[in-house]
């Protein structure tokens, strides 16, 4: 099928391999759309790239390409989007290399409203999980659409707390649109694509590649006005991102965390290099400049500390909210390992207690568990 020869003439520049983002502007600033470079002999085209890339331009393989592209395209609640579309996102114009074109399923409508990321760790703690899931779901309430990346852990929380709320969300792939990455999330791809947006600027058909994550990263915080890290080690992709907030001139927030974690560094160092410190919703809402919250509850989410039940004394009262092992469980609270093992496993079992890797126990504060 070929009923679009616009779309056609972008798709077939974008899917030619070794023509990047940048040559394929230069030309379209040279001689206007896709459809009238395309007109322009070949060897006109050649002051842009190589020989071998012309030769592709007009394989049969990339015809091919282009031909599974539209018929995709074609499919109900699917679109692709290009630099030149109305429904483009405006805050991606502002970035140094927007992409020819985005693939995108579901609601597009929500590309273009205003836009907060959320991202962290893919080994996230369960406090952290829940933290992401609620300030997410305020922030969502408060009239925010909700990025992130659709990756395992703090992603997929802040994913879920967005499409709890009224802004809902936008998951941005490091895959083709039609690839879900990783695969324990399909069920929650499948929302994302009933209620919210899939988008990518990858092929169908592309596979997960290491390379392709950094350049996701560059449109997750390019699609909002802000970043917020929950939970990231030093060495976390998620400080790509929030790097990439920075040099975007997008508003940059981090949620601390304890001294003892390595979840909680990246969080720290970006706070120290400038970054919000976050505690609460209102956080956020007060530093997006020119964004008016609409119908939205005054809530500290992450934050809000319910008294303790009668039943939470004891152990609990010896937790603090730092990481604890069982020998120091036993030191501050007179007990046997027996008893405070047996304890932990009823608050574990109950909710209240999280389990972390090193025989590290936290505490999770009520109403943030899942």
């Amino acid at each position: 099928m070929n009923s679009d020869p616009g779309l056609a003439s972008w798709l077939q520049l974008a899917l030619t391999p070794g023509l990047g983002p940048a040559t394929l502007q230069r030309m379209l600033r040279q001689f206007g759309l896709p459809q009238a470079a395309l007109a322009r002999k070949r060897a006109e085209l050649g002051a842009f790239t190589t020989p071998a890339v012309l030769a592709a331009l007009d394989s049969e393989a990339v015809a091919h390409a282009v031909e599974q592209a539209l018929a995709w395209a074609s499919q109900p609640g699917h679109a692709v989007i290009t630099l030149a579309d109305d429904t483009y996102p405006r805050l991606l114009l502002e970035i140094p290399d927007p992409p020819a074109l985005l693939y995108a399923r579901g609601r597009t409508e929500l590309l273009s409203r205003t836009a907060l990321a959320i991202v962290g760790s893919r080994n996230a703690t369960q406090q952290g999980e829940a933290n992401a899931e609620a300030l997410a779901k305020a922030l969502s309430n408060a009239g925010l659409t909700i990025v992130s990346g659709l990756a395992l852990g703090i992603d997929a929380a802040a994913h879920r707390g967005g499409l709890a709320g009224a802004g809902s969300t936008i998951a941005v792939l490091g895959t083709g649109i039609d690839v879900v990455y990783p695969s324990r999330n399909a069920a929650l791809a499948a929302e994302i694509a009933e209620r919210g947006v899939l988008i990518s600027e990858f092929p169908l058909g592309a596979a997960p590649a290491a390379q392709n994550f950094p350049r996701r990263n560059r449109l997750i915080s390019g699609l909002a006005q802000g970043c917020l890290v929950v939970e990231a080690a030093l060495a976390s992709g998620s400080l790509i991102t929030a790097r990439a907030a920075a040099e975007q001139g997008r508003e940059v927030f981090a949620i601390p965390g304890s001294i003892h974690s390595p979840l909680a560094k990246g969080c720290h160092a970006l706070i120290k290099s400038g970054a919000k410190l976050v505690e609460s919703a209102e956080d956020v809402l007060a530093e997006l400049s020119g964004f008016r919250p609409s119908g939205y509850a005054s809530t500290t989410a992450s934050t809000a500390k319910a008294p303790p039940a009668a039943a939470d004394a004891g152990l609990l009262a010896h937790m603090g909210h730092d990481p604890v092992d069982v020998d120091s469980l036993c030191a501050r609270a007179g007990m046997s390992a027996e008893q405070v093992s047996s304890e932990l496993l009823r608050l574990e079992l109950d909710g209240r207690v999280a389990a972390l890797p090193g025989g590290l126990y936290q505490r999770l504060e009520k109403g943030q568990r899942r």
